[in-house]
């Protein structure tokens, strides 16, 4: 049986009526409002081992939503991080923006967790983060930690697309990682303003593209931050 999620940004407290760099109305805040036609519900997922407490994200595009929840919940964390405690010295601007960033990362990890929740019982529980190396005081670090979660967003996004096998979750895919991208190109600006950095050389590869990586590169560059652990194996991580 399939089943239809309907997902907004109605409970989210959202400033829409402020002018900023990255608009909370419109094409900044993509995925609001989006709709998810899910999966069959004894189809595209299995239930972790009960003698064994890790979670498995599961197979097939059940298996990506919940790493695309995860990743999502660390950038969502690190932002809950960044604005409850500004850094030394922050400008308006800068606060502007990473208040955006933080807002748009709740919606998208609210999102997907509403709407696997629809489709499975196999849903990623809440992780549980650290941060080692951040000096959360301190701009460079901040703006240094959000520009790689930023890059490794989109890579993520883009490299799990072709395993997708729902049109209907390749749509939100795009239309997320669009939003993943406009974080990037705003920090990198932050951190160089007025360069190429936005669409650097280390982002951009010779065809004018986002470069794509694989999840188990993905998990692996984001796993300093990562607590609780987890499996994907069906991916190759164990």
């Amino acid at each position: 049986m399939k089943k239809t999620i309907h997902v907004s940004n109605q409970g989210a407290t959202l400033d829409t009526n402020r002018r900023n760099f990255l608009k909370l109305s419109g094409v900044g805040l993509a995925i609001a409002g989006l709709t998810m036609i899910g999966c069959s519900d004894d189809n595209d997922f299995q239930f972790p081992d009960n003698n064994n407490q890790v979670f498995d994200l599961g197979t097939g595009d059940v298996g990506i939503l919940n790493y695309a929840y995860a990743l999502e919940q660390l950038e969502a964390d690190f932002y809950t991080k960044v604005v409850n405690n500004f850094y030394s010295g922050i400008s308006s601007i800068e606060k502007e923006i990473f208040t955006d960033l933080y807002h748009h990362e709740v919606v998208h990890r609210d999102f997907f967790k509403a709407a696997i929740s629809g489709v499975t019982q196999n849903v990623l529980p809440k992780l549980e983060f650290q941060y080692p190396n951040v000096n959360f005081n301190d701009r460079n670090s901040v703006l240094a930690t959000s520009k790689a979660l930023e890059d490794t967003g989109v890579a993520a996004y883009n490299g799990a697309g072709k395993y997708i096998s729902n049109p209907d979750y390749l749509v939100i895919a795009g239309k997320i990682v669009s939003v993943e991208a406009r974080h990037a190109s705003a920090i990198r600006n932050l951190i160089n303003p007025g360069s190429a950095d936005f669409s650097g050389d280390d982002v951009i590869d010779a065809n004018g593209l986002d470069l794509a990586k694989e999840p188990k590169d993905i998990v692996m560059a984001a796993g300093g931050f990562i607590k609780t652990s987890f499996t994907w194996k069906e991916r190759g991580i164990n």
